[in-house]
């Protein structure tokens, strides 16, 4: 723990490529161009790296890592510039302060580099820029990650609409019920386990689980 973080470990920037990996396979396999999905503007501002970083980690090169500091100010500027009044002007330090609950002189402070903030400062932040938990304090492969995983659920979200319409209707009721609730849901949560081997025990259960089910005589 160093002033407030917690370092995520080895196993977080070692996700990346797998997470990428994923995404470039559900792209293929929908028709998606790969310039949609990987656009590097998109993602910096989705995940606050900044862009030529992330195009390096995309590429599968190193990039550096900004200390704890440095890349709370990179990204609190980025969502300074980002996330803005519905008139398009930047938020003020005194709205800033007010809306995450601290002072002007606490907020000013942080913006400017004075203050090394606290996990506390950077839940507030977080909560008034409606970004998610952990924007501002992530390492920068496992912010891509997390943003590229949220891709994932997208593209398999669609792959789950696009082969259920080309099933078309489906009359067994546990069928269906697995189709309306289940199978979106499942796939989400196994795309987010570490491993194959993770990802194999998953269909495993399924499998006995399908086994398992009576369905009624027709």
């Amino acid at each position: 723990m160093t002033d407030g973080y917690e370092d995520p470990g080895a196993a977080a920037t070692a996700q990346l490529p797998a997470v990428v990996a994923r995404v470039t396979a559900l792209a293929e396999r929908l028709g998606v161009p790969q310039g949609e999905v990987f656009d590097v503007a998109r993602l910096s501002v989705a995940c606050g790296v900044p862009e030529p970083v992330v195009k390096a980690l995309l590429s599968g090169r190193p990039a550096g890592e900004p200390d704890v500091q440095a890349r709370f100010l990179q990204r609190l500027g980025l969502l300074r510039r980002t996330r803005l009044k519905p008139n398009g002007r930047k938020y003020t330090q005194q709205e800033i302060a007010d809306g995450a609950g601290m002072s002007r002189q606490q907020a000013g402070a942080l913006i400017n580099g004075d203050r090394r903030p606290t996990m506390e400062h950077c839940d507030a932040l977080q909560r008034f820029f409606r970004v998610h938990a952990g924007f501002l304090t992530a390492e920068d492969p496992e912010a891509l990650a997390g943003t590229l995983q949220r891709t994932e659920q997208e593209l398999l979200q669609k792959l789950a609409d696009r082969e259920r319409a080309a099933a078309g209707p489906v009359e067994d009721p546990l069928e269906r019920l697995l189709q309306d609730h289940g199978v979106r849901g499942i796939a989400w949560r196994a795309a987010q386990l570490p491993t194959d081997q993770h990802r194999d025990k998953v269909a495993e259960w399924l499998d006995m689980l399908l086994e398992s089910v009576k369905r009624p005589e027709a």
